[in-house]
């Protein structure tokens, strides 16, 4: 029942995001598995082809309180958490809110940020709160960061440190529209922007009930098995210079829990967690140098690991 009822709000969220997003189901539904894990979501492509789009859309479609940050080399970490002021009029110190203070954080190419910069989301984005000049403040719940970022090839960008990529839920590319859905986009925006006109369709109760219920999806012990073999496959392999971390393997976990949930299915089968495992965990390794020369990736390492750790199957 509760699984229904989660597939149910999670059809009214694909279809108020599908609104303004034309095709990429899969990456909407992606997402809809951060929100409902409380997870963070890093969005990666070229520019154009509609990641901050996606992000606004989707916190459109949430009841929560909204900011976004852009993110540029001059940006410092205080205009991100906020600053302590001496305010003349009260003759008194006080405490300015920054962009951070809100449900749901659009943090707009932070690839462009320095690291410091990038940094100061690390305590807020892991524990929930934010500390300033000594003084620690909770943050508004649910929390989200949703983050672009431009490939680091590109100029004027700065690699994100793993410390940070591991706080990340999960990790979408968005990829080239079909030659149907690029026409269907000029059609959609020829005269006005769907996204002015979205409204939420869930409210910040329902979302904070939909987590705590997420987690009461049954996961069979060969399952749980099955994800903690992948996690550990990739430290073990011996391509990989940093496999994934245990925060990686509660992630895969919680996100076959949550994919389940979303088809209305209240128990996990491990085809869940190998669709998954390569969005949750191939941001969280970092291959061998020389290897990478050769041009490996870490989608093809992830994925071979996929296909040779043994699936349980029914006794």
């Amino acid at each position: 029942m509760i699984a229904e009822l989660i597939a149910e709000s999670a059809k009214r969220l694909r279809e108020n995001i599908q609104r303004v997003i034309v095709g990429k189901d899969e990456q909407i539904e992606l997402a809809l598995v951060a929100v409902l894990c409380e997870g963070h979501i890093l969005v990666e492509d070229v520019p154009g082809i509609g990641k901050t789009t996606l992000a606004k859309a989707l916190a459109a479609s949430l009841g929560c309180t909204f900011r976004r940050i852009q993110f540029t080399p001059d940006l410092l970490p205080s205009d991100v958490t906020g600053i302590n002021y001496f305010n003349q009029k009260l003759q008194e110190w006080e405490f300015r809110a920054g962009p951070v203070f809100a449900q749901v954080v659009l943090a707009d190419e932070i690839n462009r940020a320095t690291p410091r910069t990038q940094s100061a989301l690390l305590e807020a984005m892991q524990e929930r709160q934010v500390t300033v000049d000594g003084d620690t403040r909770p943050l508004p719940r649910p929390f989200l960061v949703l983050a672009t970022q431009n490939p680091i090839e590109l100029e004027g960008t700065f690699p994100l440190p793993e410390a940070q990529i591991d706080r990340f839920f999960i990790k979408l590319p968005i990829g080239y529209p079909t030659v149907d859905e690029e026409n269907s986009i000029l059609l959609r925006f020829e005269r006005t922007d769907p996204l002015m006109g979205l409204s939420p369709v869930l409210s910040t109760d329902e979302l904070l009930a939909m987590q705590k219920q997420v987690r009461e999806v049954r996961v069979e012990a060969s399952v749980r098995g099955y994800v903690v073999a992948i996690a550990r496959a990739t430290r073990e392999h011996t391509e990989v210079a940093l496999g994934a971390s245990p925060r990686g393997t509660m992630a895969l976990y919680h996100a076959a829990q949550a994919w389940a949930a979303i088809r209305g299915r209240a128990f996990v089968v491990p085809d869940d967690v190998k669709r998954l495992a390569p969005y949750v965990l191939t941001h969280r390794i970092l291959i061998q140098p020389q290897v990478r020369l050769r041009g490996r990736k870490p989608e093809e390492v992830v994925a071979e690991i996929v296909d040779t750790v043994p699936v349980p199957v029914e006794s």
